[in-house]
């Protein structure tokens, strides 16, 4: 077989570094979940703390499945 026809050897993508990755959502989340606290303790000051999270969860989860993660992906692969 020619070089030319050879298929060249390609190196496997690199495993992200977790604790890279928990940094960055840690950086992502910290602030999102105090604002959201904020945001509905005036609204819930009189609601048990399990009623808060469970309006608080959702908004959360999805705006890191929608959000922050990808963004994560999209602009920090570099470090990653």
């Amino acid at each position: 077989m020619s070089a030319s026809t050879a298929t060249p050897s390609k190196t496997p993508p690199r495993k992200p570094n977790r604790l890279r990755f928990s940094f960055f959502v840690f950086m992502g989340v910290y602030p999102l979940v105090t604002a959201v606290i904020y945001a509905l303790t005036p609204f819930t000051s009189e609601w048990q703390i399990w009623q808060r999270n469970l309006i608080m969860v959702p908004m959360i989860v999805g705006s890191m499945v929608f959000v922050i993660i990808p963004a994560i992906h999209k602009h920090c692969h570099r470090w990653l």
